[in-house]
């Protein structure tokens, strides 16, 4: 299956979403660009800040402007909205539980600029902090809707959002699902439930429509929410169930995977969990595709998995879809 491609979903939508409301101001740390905020820059230059490298300075900022009635919007990447400033977004937005809204683009392994860059832990290090609410966009119609979201939240927001050339998988204008799983394909009789996030939803359905799966019962589902995660939705899922396979752009440490183990756990269920994502280790700079595929969470890496539980056999030969390292989505050049 192909998808049809949306060329920078945030861009536009953020402008015409922050129209009528003056109290929403963004920040940027320079990569306005590159975060898909030059519109916005353009059309409400007065509602806009540039912060230059000083993310620090910007979470700090954006925490007193809340206190004061606004609702910045951080725009800069994953990893330096989470590891880079962990402290100041602790102490001066998740403590005194203010409307912050973090968005962070690049997560994971969406970006070659390798280790500095690719968000890895960022899910991990935002579920430990107190009030944090935590997103994570699949595709086109997550990313649009996510801001109509985060209007349902109090307290701050940390968003994963995919930039750039963006898959839609799901109808457009879909409201973005935060007390409940997206669910593509449920078969009577399964015993495996396929959990997906991010990147890995597209990969989920590459997988599953695979020759090797056609007759095998499954059910596939998207969680965007994290937390708070929809726990009563994932347990509606689960009678039958003896495999929940997890297929993660992310640590398999204090990640979606980990989540679900906490639950199976603490609910004395008995269920096998497979966690796909990074095996505790770093990434490094190269595509995205090449990097799934090597790093195991790939569509051939969840349709093996889903295989071998299975005992199948399987093909082997999906083909993801390959991305221009060097687009347009690029504007500072990272």
């Amino acid at each position: 299956m192909t998808f049809p491609i949306v060329k920078r979903p945030h861009r536009e939508h953020l402008v015409q979403w922050m129209k009528d409301r003056s109290e929403c101001l963004v920040m940027t740390a320079d990569l306005t660009g590159s975060c898909e905020a030059d519109a916005f820059r353009e059309a409400y230059p007065e509602r806009y800040f540039s912060m230059g490298m000083a993310e620090q300075n910007m979470a700090s900022a954006a925490g007193a402007m809340a206190r004061e009635g606004f609702k910045p919007f951080l725009h800069t990447f994953a990893v330096f909205l989470t590891r880079r400033i962990y402290d100041q977004v602790a102490m001066s937005i998740a403590y005194p539980n203010v409307s912050v809204r973090l968005m962070g683009f690049l997560p994971g392994i969406t970006t070659p600029g390798g280790v500095t860059h690719q968000a890895i832990d960022d899910i991990a290090l935002m579920r430990a902090l107190p009030n944090m609410t935590i997103l994570d966009c699949a595709d086109a119609t997550q990313v649009e809707g996510v801001l109509d979201a985060t209007e349902r939240i109090p307290g701050p927001v940390y968003v994963r959002v995919l930039r750039g050339e963006v898959p839609r998988i799901f109808p457009e204008g879909r409201a973005f699902p935060l007390d409940c799983l997206t669910v593509l394909r449920r078969d009577g009789e399964a015993r495996t439930l396929l959990l997906t996030s991010s990147i890995c939803t597209e990969y989920g359905i590459l997988a599953t429509e695979a020759e090797s799966l056609a007759d095998v019962p499954l059910i596939h589902a998207n969680a965007a929410a994290i937390k708070p995660f929809p726990k009563a939705a994932l347990l509606d899922l689960l009678p039958g169930i003896t495999d929940i396979v997890v297929a993660e752009n992310h640590s398999i440490i204090g990640g979606l995977g980990s989540l679900v183990c906490e639950i199976v756990a603490t609910e004395g269920l008995g269920i096998r969990v497979h966690r796909l994502g990074l095996q505790d280790t770093f990434a490094y700079g190269a595509s995205r595709a090449y990097l799934a595929k090597h790093l195991g969470f790939d569509a051939n890496a969840i349709e093996a998995k889903l295989c071998g539980i299975h005992a199948r056999t399987a093909r082997g030969h999906i083909e993801s879809r390959h991305e221009n390292v060097h687009s347009d989505a690029k504007i500072e050049g990272l």
